[in-house]
């Protein structure tokens, strides 16, 4: 890897337990890298820490992975870019075979799918719960979408957008990938708990909803007919419902004995109607949008 220009970049918050062992064993595990902390507002040493360690430390006041991402991948030039997180959860030893795999295989993104030990209960579980909704909403391509150690080629982090803010950003990288059909792969990588008097940033219920929230918006904008075909259908399926007996009194009667619900089923299939227009409108925007993001990724270096 020599003739590699490697980034190692390290999303960093109060994390002075474990930010030198991080930046130590990646200095250890690829020596010709170079090692970059993102301070993400931290009160305690983990800057000073990260430099005596012989990290590079930038600093990102906005807060949320996210953000930190952001600024990550606009600011820093590299062939391979390594992401990492800062806990000491992952081994460093790992991340050249990572690299091996996306140089060989010629990839633009290798996830670290992790293995061994695990957070507490609510984080398994939700892990579990979102990387099957995902699969079913977008692709079958990852296991373990919320890995935060992954390696990217150039060209896929100088298109990425980055529009999320917070820990949802993990989603959006497989959303990218998927939606321009990049070559990607993950491999097992190891994981460990936390060490003591470390704590994770991740809130199960909060951020389990900003996630969930991100997926509907990815979603809207990624496969929009499909998100308003389906409230379309759904309309249309209720409106049917409510109105045919309405029309069958009115056939036998003459009169519209229930007017409260021949207004509502009237409105349903109004509702329905526009939703299916408004989805074949954004569907045809989102083709503009996805040819715009695929020059951007062919033109990448």
């Amino acid at each position: 890897m020599k003739d590699l220009n490697v980034a190692v970049l390290v999303p960093c918050l109060n994390e002075q337990q474990t930010i030198g062992a991080v930046v130590r064993g990646f200095k250890e595990a690829l020596p010709e890298a170079s090692i970059y902390v993102w301070d993400n507002g931290s009160d305690d040493d983990t800057r000073l820490l990260a430099v005596q360690a012989g990290a590079e430390v930038h600093v990102v006041n906005q807060k949320g992975k996210g953000s930190v991402v952001r600024r990550m991948f606009s600011a820093i030039n590299a062939d391979i870019y390594v992401l990492v997180d800062g806990d000491d959860t992952y081994d460093p030893g790992d991340a050249e075979k990572m690299i091996k795999l996306l140089r060989d295989e010629n990839l633009e993104m290798v996830v670290g799918s992790r293995i061994g030990e695990v957070d507490r209960f609510g984080h398994s579980f939700g892990n579990r719960l979102f990387n099957r909704l995902y699969r079913s909403l977008f692709a079958n391509q990852f296991t373990d979408i919320f890995s935060g150690y992954r390696v990217f080629s150039r060209a896929f982090v100088k298109s990425f957008p980055a529009v999320s803010n917070g820990f949802e950003v993990e989603t959006e990288m497989s959303v990218h990938a998927s939606q321009l059909g990049l070559p990607v792969c993950e491999v097992d990588v190891s994981y460990r708990s936390r060490p003591p008097g470390s704590k994770s940033k991740l809130r199960t219920i909060p951020d389990g909803f900003n996630i969930l929230w991100a997926m509907f918006l990815l979603l809207k904008e990624n496969k929009p007919f499909l998100l308003f075909g389906f409230f379309s259908l759904l309309s249309t399926v209720f409106s049917l419902l409510l109105g045919i007996p309405v029309v069958v009194d009115f056939v036998e009667t003459g009169l519209v004995e229930k007017l409260p619900t021949a207004v509502f089923a009237a409105s349903l299939a109004i509702f329905s109607l526009l939703g299916f227009s408004v989805g074949l409108i954004l569907e045809a925007v989102e083709r503009s949008r996805l040819e715009s993001k695929r020059l951007v990724y062919l033109q990448s270096p």
